[in-house]
C-alpha cells in the first residue's frame, strides 16, 4: 500500500462528514474515532482522517504530563474505517460488524495530540458476506505510525 492516498499529504476534499459517518458507523462518542472520509470506494478501500486532540478523554489518564493516543484507539480507528468499506455494498446482510482478529499490528512511532491520523483500508477478502479482512496502515504527516490486518464478523 506504498502508493496509497494515506501516504500523500492530506486532500482537502471531503467525501463524508461527521455527520455521514455517524449514519454508516453505529459508534458514538467518546468511541466515534473517525472526523473525515477523504477517499471512499465502497467494498474496495477508505481513507480517512482522525484528529487526535488533547481534550480526548484517555489523555487524562495515559499518559499524565506526556499524552500518547493508547495503541488500541489507533486500531480501532483503523477498523472504523475499515467498516466503512461494506457499509455501503449492496448485497450484504444487515447487522453490526465486529472485531473478530488482528493480526500482524505494529506500531512505529507514537501518536500525541495535534497530530492528525491518516487512516487507509483496502478490502482484502470477504467470505460468506459475513467474514472480512482488511489491510490497514495509520500514518502522522507521511510517516507510518502502525499497520496490520483486521478481520471483521457479522452478527446479527
Amino acid at each position: 500500500m506504498t502508493d496509497s492516498p494515506a501516504s500523500d499529504a492530506v486532500q482537502s476534499s471531503v467525501v463524508l462528514n461527521s455527520e455521514q459517518i455517524a449514519g454508516l458507523l453505529p459508534h458514538r462518542y467518546p468511541f466515534a474515532l473517525v472526523d473525515r472520509v477523504i477517499a471512499h470506494e465502497p467494498g474496495v478501500s477508505a481513507t480517512a482522517i482522525k484528529n487526535v486532540t488533547v481534550n480526548e478523554p484517555q489523555f487524562q489518564g495515559h499518559f499524565p504530563g506526556r499524552p500518547l493516543m493508547p495503541g488500541v484507539l489507533i486500531v480501532e480507528a483503523m477498523a472504523q474505517v475499515g467498516g466503512l468499506i461494506v457499509t455501503q455494498m449492496p448485497d450484504l446482510p444487515k447487522g453490526l460488524f465486529v472485531f473478530a482478529g488482528i493480526d500482524g499490528v505494529r506500531f512505529r512511532r507514537p501518536v500525541v495530540p495535534g497530530d492528525q491520523l491518516v487512516i487507509h483500508c483496502e478490502l482484502l477478502s470477504l467470505k460468506r458476506k459475513r467474514f472480512g479482512k482488511v489491510k490497514a496502515e495509520a500514518k502522522v504527516e507521511g510517516e507510518l505510525v502502525c499497520s496490520g490486518e483486521l478481520m471483521f464478523s457479522l452478527v446479527d
